[in-house]
């Protein structure tokens, strides 16, 4: 089946692509949102690299100390 677009509208959803003629009215189906755009990931990612810029104090000064610490 090709996939159909749409837009959710105060409270339906009106498809912005057009719909295959063997979608009948009163068929169910299954509508997931799709991924964020890219402009959108493009802040995603600006906002992580923010907050995996930070650094974390943690008072230790040599982290390679507790390599084995959690090793199996």
């Amino acid at each position: 089946m090709i996939p159909v677009e749409a837009i959710y509208e105060n409270g339906v959803f009106r498809p912005i692509t057009p719909v295959p003629d063997s979608l009948r009215d009163g068929t169910r189906v299954l509508v997931e949102p799709l991924l964020p755009r890219a402009a959108d990931n493009e802040h995603i990612t600006a906002t992580l690299q923010e907050i995996l810029a930070r650094r974390y104090r943690s008072g230790i000064s040599d982290t390679a100390a507790r390599h084995d610490e959690h090793q199996p």
